[in-house]
């Protein structure tokens, strides 16, 4: 079983060194295999190994990898010499291929950047109930979190001594006359202040003849309700929390990467899951100035109108932000960046069967584009499909040795480069 496997895989290499070597076959080098009279009008600067195209050899033989290949020789004088960093294959071969090519686009890149979100409260509306003064909750109008209350409606019933006293006092104070009895009203008008009670309060319009009477300043819903009914407090402690559902907040948190571009005004569109089809557009309303050390998000708020009160805190929402690109770059198919975890290329088509395999400093991505920072100027046709046999071609042709370290390789002026006979020993460099 062992041997067989080994077989399946000798069998597999000398099929993929075969397709490499028809592929070396036809590169700016070789071209379509060459008649003899017109290989005889060329001269051959050297012989090199299709599996090893960097090494040189000054005798045709056989291949030091592939015995059975015989070196291809390099004629002078072929299209496509002077242009060492240029694979060019038969057109032909390109077809059969489908090797296919797209334009590079020069404009600004639009992005839609999407991500989870939920529905809280509206904090800015919310209104907390507190004792102003030590008191007893004699009756409580509302039971249950998220009841639903009117403006001006009762919530509660306290009892508190302190109120009782002064505004007795201050409503035997309120028929005097002498101007020493309306020092003594003012005064006791103010203690009512700062006791915490309302001019309308004071007035009488909430003081009831078992307590005073505590209403809602808005229309919504008991948000956190703290107390029970005949339940004792102390002064700041709080009863309950109402916050109205005319308005709602939606929160998104952005990944760090996808926030360049993003501030209070961009326009986005909400949807909700539990209302399908429903859209919500709006703006960013702000972005918070903190970023999560755990999921190196930012948060980014938006407020939503909500009259029909169709939209509940703790719904789960998506957000979709569209976000203008800032200048205006070369843009690629994605399908057509090659990443080899090091550098990013790309192939650029050049017509006649050219190809060159160029460098290039990526930018953000979105839409199925990629912006190029560095290494495309926008008047060029960039190969999306095939282009990995084209690199591969490139890579045996050693365009791509060239173009990594085309300064590491270049002899130097005073150790002439030196050339390798097919048995490995080394050949007194050409004059």
């Amino acid at each position: 079983m062992k041997r067989a496997w080994i077989v399946v895989a000798v069998s597999a290499m000398a099929l993929s060194s075969a397709t490499f070597y028809w592929l070396g076959t036809r590169r700016a080098g070789s071209g379509a295999p060459m008649p003899a009279a017109a290989a005889a009008d060329k001269r051959v600067l050297y012989w090199y190994d299709p599996m090893s195209p960097q090494q040189h050899f000054d005798h045709p033989g056989k291949s030091p990898l592939m015995p059975s290949m015989d070196l291809v020789p390099k004629y002078a004088g072929v299209p496509g010499e002077s242009e060492p960093d240029v694979v060019r294959i038969d057109p032909a071969v390109v077809q059969n291929l489908g090797v296919r090519a797209a334009p590079v686009r020069v404009a600004a890149l639009a992005r839609d950047v999407r991500v989870p979100a939920s529905v809280g409260w509206n904090l800015r509306e919310a209104v907390t109930i507190s004792a102003r003064v030590d008191e007893t909750i004699e009756r409580l109008d509302v039971r249950a979190p998220f009841d639903a209350v009117r403006k001006g409606q009762p919530v509660a019933r306290v009892l508190a001594p302190q109120w009782g006293a002064a505004i007795a006092e201050y409503r035997a104070l309120s028929g005097a006359e002498s101007a020493d009895a309306r020092a003594l009203l003012a005064a006791a008008r103010q203690r009512l202040h700062v006791l915490g009670l309302s001019d309308a309060e004071i007035a009488g319009v909430h003081v009831g003849a078992a307590g005073i009477e505590l209403r809602s300043p808005l229309d919504g819903v008991v948000a956190q309700l703290a107390v029970q009914q005949g339940q004792q407090l102390v002064a700041g402690a709080p009863l309950m929390v109402l916050n109205s559902l005319d308005t709602v907040w939606v929160e998104a948190d952005v990944p760090q990467a996808q926030m360049p571009g993003i501030a209070a005004g961009i326009p986005v569109a909400v949807t909700v899951s539990a209302l399908p089809g429903a859209t919500f557009d709006a703006q960013v309303q702000v972005v918070l100035p903190q970023v999560d050390p755990a999921t190196r998000s930012q948060r980014v708020r938006i407020e939503l109108p909500n009259p029909e009160h169709r939209l509940a805190p703790g719904m789960f929402a998506q957000v979709s932000i569209s976000v203008a690109g800032s200048a205006a770059r070369p843009l690629v198919p994605d399908e057509a960046l090659i990443a080899t975890g090091v550098a990013t290329r790309v192939i650029v088509a050049l017509g006649d069967g050219g190809f060159r395999a160029v460098p290039v400093r990526v930018g953000a991505s979105a839409g199925g584009e990629t912006e190029i920072l560095a290494g495309l100027s926008g008047n060029e046709r960039v190969v999306t499909s095939g282009q990995f046999l084209i690199d591969s071609e490139a890579s045996l042709s050693g365009a791509l040795q060239r173009l990594q370290t085309e300064a590491e390789s270049a002899p130097h002026p005073d150790h002439p480069a030196q050339h390798t006979h097919p048995d490995g020993a080394h050949a007194e460099p050409r004059q």
